[in-house]
């Protein structure tokens, strides 16, 4: 005997789509909590970077090492870490100082970019749940209106209203991941390029 497909797929959908609101309430959850972290991480991670490499650049023009060490201490971010590590590492010559910042920036850019892959995944990708969810919300409203033909056209009307409601729910998940993604992406290109600025302003005063 086979199997009807149609029919064993139908019953799937017959559950309706509140399991795919509930799904999305807890990728919602789970992007906003991203966004907090991220932004807190961001906000203690903020650093003058014009005054800071300026004084940098006048501590090292004047051969004053240890100042130089001493104010990257006093300004603990991803970009006076790498400043540091080069300056650390100045009695092993040139290559070394700049294998040690590059090598670093490598090393660090992993917790630059933690969190943004989900929240990309999330902007990408929650539209179309929203759109599976209105699917089967629609498949299920049509079934309804089959099998109580004598509620009319409202019967379909409540069911299609209501799935709808999955849509709108997935881009509210995706507008902020989005949003959150392109400018916690920038922030980390800042932080790279300012990096390998004070990498390179280093090198020139050594």
């Amino acid at each position: 005997m086979g199997i009807d497909i149609v029919k064993e797929l139908l019953g799937i959908t017959l559950f309706g789509a509140q399991w795919v609101l509930w799904l999305l309430l807890a990728l919602s959850v789970l992007s906003f909590a991203l966004i907090l972290e991220r932004t807190i991480y961001f906000v203690r991670a903020r650093l003058s970077f014009s005054s800071f490499i300026q004084e940098l650049g006048e501590l090292l023009s004047k051969k004053e090492y240890e100042k130089a060490e001493s104010l990257c201490k006093e300004k603990a971010t991803f970009e006076t870490e790498v400043a540091l590590t080069g300056l650390q590492n100045r009695s092993r010559g040139l290559a070394a100082m700049e294998g040690s910042m590059a090598g670093y920036m490598i090393g660090y850019k992993y917790k630059l970019d933690r969190g943004l892959v989900v929240l990309g995944t999330l902007g990408n990708n929650a539209p179309f749940i929203g759109l599976f969810g209105t699917v089967i919300g629609i498949i299920k409203a049509f079934h309804d209106l089959s099998s109580h033909p004598e509620g009319g056209p409202s019967v379909v009307m409540a069911g299609i209203s209501e799935a709808l409601v999955a849509t709108a729910v997935g881009l509210m998940v995706a507008i902020p991941a989005v949003i959150a993604f392109n400018a916690f992406t920038r922030l980390v290109k800042i932080k790279l390029s300012n990096a390998q600025a004070i990498s390179q302003t280093i090198l020139t005063y050594h």
